[in-house]
């Protein structure tokens, strides 16, 4: 969990946990997924975080241990907005510094995300702690929209921007 009153709650895996107790708030390089749900009419979703103010974000989080990157970005997607997806293809795989970001407590999240491009018909439902109500954009849409500086990097590179 985050610290109390610096941030949404959001839990973490149990071995970043440890790897924090050790580090801090210190960069973790850890595999992590982001995940660009498409609907029926091909209008990305995107969600605003918990506690994050900078815009319009993808979906993801961090792949657990056991975990493929496939299965991570499912879960993630279901946590996030509640929708099951079929995962589509990879998209890229990207790091660097445009993909450096951190969570509302201060702590440096894993980096390096895996991008997969997914199609789903459902209607998403926000997590209460995760994101707030998604937002479809349409690739008209998305160069007007407030997107948080990963995400305009992430769409920039995957070719939606």
């Amino acid at each position: 969990m985050l610290r109390p009153g610096k941030g949404a709650k959001v839990s973490i895996p149990a071995h970043v946990a440890r790897l924090r107790a050790v580090l801090g708030h210190d960069l973790l390089l850890l595999p992590s997924v982001s995940v660009l749900p498409v609907d029926q009419a091909g209008r990305l979703l995107l969600v605003r975080h918990a506690g994050h103010d900078d815009g319009w974000g993808v979906l993801g989080g961090a792949v657990e241990v056991g975990e493929s990157p496939a299965e991570g970005a499912v879960r993630e997607t279901r946590e996030e907005i509640g929708v099951d997806v079929r995962l589509v293809r990879l998209l890229d795989v990207l790091g660097g510094q445009d993909y450096q970001v951190s969570y509302p407590n201060g702590t440096a999240p894993p980096t390096s995300p895996r991008c997969t491009r997914s199609r789903s018909s459902m209607v998403p439902r926000p997590s209460a702690t995760m994101s707030s109500p998604t937002s479809p954009g349409s690739p008209e849409q998305l160069p007007r929209l407030e997107l948080s500086p990963f995400s305009r990097a992430l769409l920039l590179a995957t070719g939606y921007l």
